[in-house]
């Protein structure tokens, strides 16, 4: 996988821009990787909702949980799906709408300064070995393009959301990250 530094785009993904981001106050700075989970309905996979959500697209007359979304905006930068299919909705040097209210390494607002990537997947079940894997893709590409990046700078978003955020939950395997990072150094 490689990123255009230029245009912010990998070139594995399928390419979906969200109209949610906006400027980094400081584009150089993208020093951070917040690792998501995301499934809509909650715990259901392998529907469009996710896009639909990201596009402002999300009819949120098809299912009583989209209800609560109306009117959101939000974004990540990455989408991994479940069968590992990466989607990329914004840009890596643009702002995505991904963290909300957040602090991490003495820094607020983590939307300025890190990348945002979600996993199709939810607290409550293992994500796919795949999804690692391209994950771990992901992050070497990002860690090479991007000096400020590295292994030691990935932060799930219940780290810097604590109390508000719990993806990406229990199920989430850092030390099997870890080791599939480790090997790639």
């Amino acid at each position: 996988m490689n990123i255009n530094k230029d245009t912010g785009l990998i070139d594995a993904a399928e390419i979906k821009i969200s109209p949610n981001h906006d400027e980094r106050p400081n584009p150089e700075d993208i020093s951070g990787i917040v690792v998501h989970n995301i499934s809509l309905p909650p715990s259901e996979f392998g529907a469009t909702f996710i896009d639909d959500l990201f596009l402002n697209q999300l009819n949120c007359g098809l299912h009583p949980y989209f209800e609560q979304l109306s009117g959101l905006k939000v974004s990540s930068h990455l989408l991994i799906r479940r069968n590992g299919e990466l989607v990329q909705f914004v840009p890596f040097h643009r702002r995505a709408w991904h963290a909300g209210e957040s602090q991490w390494q003495g820094r607020e607002r983590c939307n300025d300064f890190t990348v945002g990537i979600e996993l199709e997947g939810c607290d409550d079940k293992p994500f796919e070995d795949v999804q690692y894997q391209i994950l771990a893709t992901v992050i070497e590409s990002l860690c090479k393009t991007y000096p400020e990046l590295n292994l030691q700078r990935i932060a799930g978003h219940e780290h810097i959301a604590p109390g508000r955020k719990t993806d990406p939950g229990p199920f989430f395997e850092w030390d099997y990250l870890k080791q599939l990072l480790d090997n790639r150094a």
